[in-house]
Parts: structure tokens; C-alpha cells; sequence
């Protein structure tokens, strides 16, 4: 069954984009990730354009990431004042993004920046991910508990607060930073950030994997909400009848995505989530890389 997006411009079948709608809404309740790294990409593989993709994207996660904050804040998971703190700054960075945006657009050369990104910050950060969490694996499965460094940098920065839910108790500026770097992603890359903001939070603020989901979940709202006002004020780039489609299946997959995370070890998600980046990453490159079969695409007059 065809449905025709008028943003895009394209036709493509309504079933795939409910399915890619609750396979990103899984995600989300799993990892704490809102699935924009995973849903952009799925949505340039289907003929999407990537400005549209990026923007629409955006929204989809807003939908699917209040779901499964709502599932967490039953399960009192969510550190608010931490999510406050971050969101600050991925306000600040959301802003900074569309700018940055708005301008490579007027150049032409917005496309090629967002597939760049993917591939860069997916390669990183999945390659990280995969091998602390198998360390962590091989560890836990011979009986050495999971060495967690109590004291590091970040503890020694000024401005500190208490949080109270992830047992913390340090300077305001690396979370703030955090959200600032967040921030900038969703605009440019149209994701919610999670795949940044989850290991960020556990590796470098120490905070528990548990309340890190929840927490995680809590700023994404807000600033993929914020980068989709700006992006459908600035760019005309939301299609809403893609985005609502994507959110119908994002908020029925968080619900079933939350209740499976709850019976996984951390180690287990995490290194479930760092294969997931990698494989998207990998083919992300190989597009990137490969020859397109059509060489010229011919463009409305008066795009780039």
C-alpha cells in the first residue's frame, strides 16, 4: 500500500514506515537512545531526502521518547534535575545547530555533511562502546564485579550540584557541555542524541546505567522538539504525513522496547546498542564509498 509525502516528493509503503516507527520506538525504550541515528539513515535508504529526513526524524523521536519516559517515570528511573541541567545546554547547542544548518544548506552542501557525521560519530563512538562493554561481558561472566572509577576530572570542575537520584555530586559543566555537543547533533543530524548522550552520561558523569535511559530520554524530548519548530519555521523541511506515520508505530514500539531493557543486564544493552551503531555506520560508509547507480540526479530549478 503507496503513500505519496508531499515534502519528499516521494511515494514509499505505509507498512515499512509503521515498521520502522516501532522498530525506533523499541529502541528507544531499550537504550534510552530517541533512534534518530538509526531512523535517518533507514529513511535515506528508502528514497527520503536527507533535509527531510533529518527534520521529520526529529519529530518521530519526540513521540517515541515520551513514551518510553512515561514507562520510566513510573519505574522512578529518571534523574529530573540532571535531564535540567543537560537540557540547557542542548537547548543552547539546538539553536547553534539550525544556524550551522540553515547556512551549509545555502551552500548546497547540507547532504553530504549529515551522511559524514553518521559515519564519523557512529564509527567512534560504536568502536568505544563495543569494547568496554565486552570487557565489562568477560568480567561479569567470571565473577569480577564491574569497576566503576569513582573520581575522575570531571570531580575536580567547579559549580557543583547535588543529584540526588544518581547519587552524584559534581560541577554542572560537563553536563551542560554534553547537552551543548547533543544539541548541535539534533539539528545538523536529526537524532536525538542518545547514541552520544548514553555513554557520555556513563562513562564520563558515572552515572548508573539504570536512571541513565530514563534521564537521557527526559532531554531528548525537548530538544528534538525544539530543533522540529525551528527546522519547520526555517527550512519548510517536516513532512507530516511521514511523521505521522513513524509516530504511530515509534510510541506502540518504546512501550515493549522499555519492558525488554528492564530484563537485560546493563553490559548486555549496552553492547547490543554499540553493534546496532556499528552496522549502521558500516552501511552508511559503504553508500559513501560505492559508486551510485544513477551518476546525475536532476533537481527541481532553483534547488542546490
Amino acid at each position: 500500500m503507496q503513500i505519496y509525502l508531499p515534502i519528499a516528493e516521494v511515494s514509499v509503503n505505509v507498512f515499512v514506515l509503521l515498521g520502522l516507527g516501532g522498530l525506533v520506538g523499541i529502541l528507544s525504550g531499550m537504550f534510552g537512545v530517541g533512534g534518530g541515528f538509526l531512523m535517518t539513515p533507514l529513511l535515506f535508504f528508502i528514497g527520503v531526502p536527507p533535509a527531510v529526513a533529518v527534520a521529520t526524524g526529529a519529530n518521530q523521536i519526540v513521540a517515541s521518547s515520551v513514551s518510553g519516559l512515561m514507562a520510566h517515570l513510573k519505574r522512578r528511573t529518571v534523574d529530573l534535575r540532571m535531564g535540567t541541567v543537560l537540557l540547557i545546554g542542548g537547548l543552547i547547542g539546538a539553536a547553534l545547530g539550525v544556524v550551522l544548518f540553515n547556512y551549509l544548506k545555502s551552500l548546497g552542501q547540507v547532504d553530504l555533511l549529515i551522511n559524514l557525521c553518521y559515519v564519523v560519530f557512529l564509527g567512534i563512538i560504536g568502536a568505544l562502546m563495543f569494547v568496554e562493554s565486552l570487557n565489562a561481558l568477560r568480567k561479569s561472566r567470571r565473577g569480577v564485579p564491574p569497576k566503576r572509577k569513582k573520581h575522575n576530572w570531571v570531580h575536580a570542575l567547579p559549580i557543583k550540584m547535588r543529584f540526588r537520584t544518581s547519587g552524584l555530586y559534581i560541577s554542572v559543566i560537563p553536563p551542560i557541555m554534553v547537552g551543548l555537543s547533543v544539541g548541535v547533533l539534533a539539528a545538523i543530524m536529526g537524532v536525538g542524541g542518545g547514541f552520544i548522550m548514553v555513554p557520555a552520561m556513563i562513562y564520563l558523569l558515572n552515572m548508573p546505567t539504570k536512571v541513565v535511559i530514563g534521564t537521557s530520554l527526559f532531554q531528548i524530548i525537548f530538544v528534538t522538539g525544539f530543533t522540529t519548530v525551528m527546522h519547520a519555521t526555517t527550512n519548510y523541511t517536516v513532512d507530516v504525513v511521514l511523521a505521522v506515520l513513524l509516530l504511530i508505530g515509534g510510541v506502540l514500539g518504546a512501550q515493549a522496547g522499555t519492558a525488554i531493557g528492564m530484563r537485560l543486564k546493563a553490559e548486555q544493552l549496552r553492547i547490543l546498542l554499540a553493534g546496532l551503531v556499528l552496522l549502521v555506520c558500516g552501511k552508511l560508509a559503504l553508500d559513501l564509498l560505492l559508486t551510485p547507480s544513477e551518476l546525475y540526479v536532476l533537481s527541481p530549478a532553483g534547488s542546490h
